[in-house]
């Protein structure tokens, strides 16, 4: 499967849901028809609290896709400089700005020209000044060395068919004793082929997801440290056959094979004090 082909999917997948947000169909996502339907529920539901929900305009929420909330685990401070990876409709970039207050900065990053425009308007209606969104892929992050205090990302880094860059471009924007806090689905041992190998599930979620093991490897191979994955949901049987239903796939027999192997998990990392890079073109 090339990097190309799970972009383009991702791309026009995630066009789609921001398209039928700015229409009124509300999340499509959840929609019957939709190609998206297999990961919307349980993967992106219930992650935000009332209070969240009421500091960000209602398309943000219905935009969101995501698998968790960092915002509520990165423990954001005043004046400090905030990117999302795969901002989408911009919820998580909203509330960090509101967490780092006037003096700090919330960027977004997303390749997704719907989403971007999405994200504009739900900033320009939460009247926060503190917020930019940034165009571009989350393997190639358009911003210097050394420039952000904390990345977040909710459910966007298993999207990435080069998990290794995107990891590699996180560490190089972070600045000396930055941090990496993010949400993602992790998965538990080992699955099924059929599920590997689908690109619709790719856009789910489900066949991008690295094992855990993997997750702190590539990590560490970045560069960063004091890694923790720190699960907070774990996809049970009944979950398993929502998110593998319309794949054309034996869904009972998959999801039995899947069952408690799939978990949505905060992933923390540190960019060390005195960095030292380990691969060769990032200092370049």
């Amino acid at each position: 499967m090339s990097t190309p082909n799970i972009k383009e999917v991702v791309r026009e997948k995630y066009g789609q849901v921001a398209r039928s947000v700015t229409s009124g169909a509300g999340n499509s996502c959840c929609g019957e028809a939709s190609a998206l339907q297999a990961s919307c529920d349980p993967i992106t539901s219930n992650l935000y609290n009332a209070a969240q929900e009421g500091e960000v305009p209602e398309t943000a929420i219905k935009a969101s896709l995501g698998c968790g909330n960092p915002t509520a685990l990165a423990e954001l401070k005043p004046g400090e400089t905030v990117l999302d990876l795969g901002s989408g409709g911009g919820i998580d970039v909203l509330l960090s700005a509101r967490r780092v207050g006037p003096t700090g900065k919330a960027y977004g990053l997303d390749m997704t020209d719907e989403m971007l425009a999405l994200a504009e308007e739900n900033k320009r209606k939460s009247g926060l000044t503190n917020v930019e969104f940034l165009k571009g892929e989350i393997e190639n992050i358009p911003l210097p060395d050394n420039s952000v205090d904390v990345i977040i990302s909710n459910c966007v880094i298993n999207l990435s068919g080069d998990k290794d860059r995107v990891l590699k471009e996180a560490f190089r924007v972070l600045k000396p004793s930055g941090r990496l806090a993010i949400s993602d689905v992790i998965v538990q041992g080992k699955v099924a082929a059929e599920i590997k190998k689908s690109l619709e599930l790719w856009v789910g979620c489900v066949a991008g997801a690295l094992s855990d093991y993997d997750y702190v490897a590539k990590l560490a191979k970045a560069g960063f440290d004091n890694i923790d994955i720190e699960p907070t949901r774990v996809y049970s049987i009944e979950d398993a056959r929502a998110f593998l239903s319309g794949q054309d796939l034996d869904v009972d027999a998959l999801a039995r094979e899947v069952e408690g192997k799939f978990i949505s998990a905060f992933v923390r990392a540190n960019k060390p004090a005195a960095a030292s890079c380990c691969w060769p073109s990032c200092c370049s």
